[in-house]
């Protein structure tokens, strides 16, 4: 069975006047950014420049400073439509792999969702590779089978909205093209923010892609590839656009915020 899109539209998000201190240290102040309807944002930048920060504020992990406002485009609430991954796989040291995948279902105490939910968390960890593993506890896998494990989490969610810090930061370099094209096809039509160091990975899977750079930070003007992710990686179009985002990213380094 199939992860499909979800059935509720993806809306556009707006992110307007963006204020955040950390450890006394204004990381951005007056930050604007829109994300669009059902399609992927990367967001590149030096590493302490708040990118982090900054998808917190968005799924509500963080209180936002005034006079910071985040909307979607469609006057509802973000409240419940957003999934989000964390750099870190999050996972319960207790719960099985499959466990964990389906722990957002078990929280909400939703038996119906639950019985649903089974079949696409095994075949997402089927999918990612993990076939097998299923009953295996964390402590039992490696460092890039926990991250798969959490990406599995993400997309057996069906939320509109998704939010991923590094997602496949964890992950070898052919297992990483496998995932970066299962997640674009499965997160088709959502609307997603994705946060990257790679702009090998950027140049593949965004729609948009914005550079993050300065001291309070702001988000750059948006470099938009003109085919639809995922990009072969190996192609003229996609390399050249890598080589783009470098450029632009060692602009931002002589800005940068230190780690």
């Amino acid at each position: 069975m199939s992860v499909t899109v979800p059935r509720e539209a993806a809306p556009s998000i707006h992110i307007e006047r963006a204020r955040f201190a950390f450890a006394g240290r204004r990381l951005f102040d007056d930050l604007s950014l829109n994300l669009p309807a059902g399609r992927t944002t990367c967001l590149l930048g030096p590493s302490g420049v708040g990118k982090t920060s900054l998808l917190r504020l968005i799924a509500g992990l963080l209180p936002p400073e005034p006079p910071t406002r985040i909307n979607a485009a469609d006057g509802k609430p973000l409240t419940g439509r957003v999934a989000w991954m964390a750099q870190t796989d999050l996972l319960m040291p207790w719960l099985d792999a499959l466990g964990n995948v389906l722990i957002g279902y078990r929280l909400r105490s939703d038996a119906a969702a639950l019985a649903a939910a089974q079949a696409r968390a095994l075949d997402l960890l089927a999918r990612t590779g993990l076939a097998g593993r299923e009953r295996d506890l964390p402590a039992t896998l490696s460092g890039g089978m926990r991250q798969r494990v959490a990406l599995a989490r993400t997309l057996v969610e069906e939320r509109p909205v998704v939010l991923m810090d590094e997602p496949f930061g964890q992950l070898d370099a052919i297992t990483r093209l496998s995932l970066q094209d299962l997640a674009a096809r499965m997160l088709a039509g959502r609307t997603v923010l994705l946060v990257t160091h790679d702009p090998l990975e950027a140049a593949r899977l965004g729609h948009r892609v914005h550079v993050m750079a300065g001291a309070p930070a702001s988000v750059g003007s948006p470099l938009e590839p003109s085919s639809d992710p995922p990009r072969d990686a190996t192609s003229t179009d996609t390399l050249a656009i890598q080589a783009e985002l470098m450029r632009r990213l060692a602009d931002a380094h002589a800005f940068a915020v230190p780690a």
